[in-house]
């Protein structure tokens, strides 16, 4: 399946108005050093205001040197994320500051132990290969809380990770973490766990922290996902090219400044940009525009030869219902079609709202669903069949020949939660509905799922971390 939005015209014309923005408009960089090394570079730099012209030449070169490709590993490195190398990869959501506990109900404050359920559902998910801390723990102080999850989420995945990163100082205390996990900072370097994520601020501008923190996780040349979420007619025009002009720019304005702190660090280009309801005040997760936005800002990051991260898969609906599968599944369609590298955040309960385990239960089997769309068809002699056709003859049935016991399994994509069965098995069964099903599969993984632990020496050493950490008053 290949799906494009965008014509090489319309994707030139874009990279002309974002270099057009740059040049002219300009970004906010409240980093001092950055500062100077962009006027090293060749950047039109305003110490006073903070602000940066580039010129195009400078896009060019940073584009040419950014790392295009790479894989992050979890603590079982067998279970990978492969960037920039033709596969899907899906995540879910890094954290969240409310949570709910089951559809419906009312919202309360993350919790440390709410890390431990996510990673734990996570790590069982067949389809969510990068476990997402999906709290944003609310009994801990910003500063630091990242080292306490991180340490959590060892404990209970063994797959690759994502959570948010507060600044600098805590990023020192994860490259400890991550190395002691590894045995030392060349494997550490080899098999990276996570990844920070720069977030620009829409329109135009970027966060001191945000910034200064990849000083530090450059030290393992950590690969950098750059995601701002330009919103149509509030930080963006009020237009889907303008907007994506403006997304455009500054992801290509954060490819700079990984280039400038480390040449060659490896980036993604997260085309995140939304939507905004002009009717309910807020941002829209899935209407059609975010399925254009998804498969053409994957064109764009095509377009530079990087791989992509886009905000598709997600629904603005507040429980795992008809409105969320829709949602889920027609915006992850056409950005598959295209070819993007990864999709989420996963399992986000309405517009960054909270975090629901059920949610993400269901968009792992919509996951499942799409990927079996986007398989390769099996064109051969063998496939075709015809030799079988003509022993059955018109009139006649496959159901009872070799070929089909052969071939029915790998042809036939199998749900495991929707449902298929005949009216009076599914009512004598309860005649239960999809959020039943979702809630029964998430208290059975978290009843029963294990995961490896961590060796003793390691887990230890990981506690010792989280405590100098809090005696730096980093978590207090």
């Amino acid at each position: 399946m290949n799906i494009s939005v965008l014509t090489n015209e319309q994707i030139h014309k874009i990279h002309s108005a974002s270099l057009s923005i740059l040049e002219r408009t300009g970004v906010l960089v409240p980093h001092v050093d950055m500062l100077r090394r962009f006027a090293d570079a060749g950047a039109k730099v305003d110490f006073n205001a903070q602000r940066v012209r580039i010129p195009a030449d400078v896009v060019t070169r940073c584009l040419e040197q950014a790392g295009k490709q790479f894989t992050i590993y979890g603590r079982d490195v067998s279970k990978t994320a492969a960037f920039g190398q033709g596969k899907r990869n899906f995540n879910a959501i890094a954290g969240e500051a409310s949570w709910v506990d089951e559809p419906g109900a009312p919202r309360r404050y993350t919790t440390l132990d709410d890390v431990a359920s996510a990673s734990r559902l996570c790590d069982a998910l067949e389809h969510i290969n990068i476990a997402g801390a999906m709290s944003d723990p609310h009994e801990l102080p910003p500063q630091g809380r990242c080292v306490a999850v991180f340490a959590t989420m060892l404990r209970n995945t063994t797959k690759p990770m994502t959570f948010w990163l507060h600044d600098r100082a805590g990023a020192k205390w994860l490259i400890e973490m991550t190395i002691a996990v590894r045995g030392d900072e060349a494997k550490a370097k080899e098999f990276p766990m996570w990844y920070p994520f720069l977030e620009p601020i829409s329109p135009l501008r970027f966060p001191f922290d945000g910034i200064d923190l990849l000083y530090e996780t450059a030290r393992l040349n950590l690969p950098v996902p750059i995601g701002p979420m330009a919103q149509m007619g509030l930080s963006a025009p009020g237009t889907l090219a303008g907007t994506m002009a403006v997304e455009n720019a500054e992801i290509l304005a954060g490819v700079c400044i990984t280039q400038l702190i480390s040449p060659e660090m490896p980036v993604c280009y997260g085309g995140i940009c939304h939507a905004f309801d002009m009717r309910t005040t807020q941002m829209i997760f899935a209407g059609p525009e975010q399925a254009i936005f998804g498969a053409a800002m994957t064109q764009m990051g095509k377009h530079y030869g990087l791989p992509v991260y886009v905000n598709v898969g997600l629904t603005d609906a507040k429980r795992p219902d008809a409105q969320a599968g829709l949602e889920t599944a027609a915006t992850l369609l056409p950005a598959a079609g295209v070819g993007a590298d990864i999709y989420g955040h996963m399992g986000i309960c309405g517009v960054d709202q909270a975090s629901s385990l059920d949610m993400l239960v269901m968009q792992d089997e919509v996951i499942s669903y799409v990927n079996s769309v986007m398989r390769s068809v099996e064109i051969s002699d063998e496939t075709l069949g015809l030799d079988v056709i003509d022993e059955v003859g018109p009139g006649g049935t496959f159901i009872d020949r070799m070929h089909t016991a052969e071939h029915f399994r790998k042809e036939l994509w199998f749900p495991k939660l929707l449902d298929r069965s005949f009216f009076q098995a599914w009512q004598d069964a309860g005649g239960g509905s999809m959020e039943d099903r979702c809630r029964r599969k998430k208290e059975d993984i978290l009843a029963n799922h294990t995961v490896e632990p961590l060796p003793a020496d390691v887990d230890k050493t990981l506690e010792k971390i989280v405590n100098a950490a809090r005696k730096e008053t980093i978590i207090v």
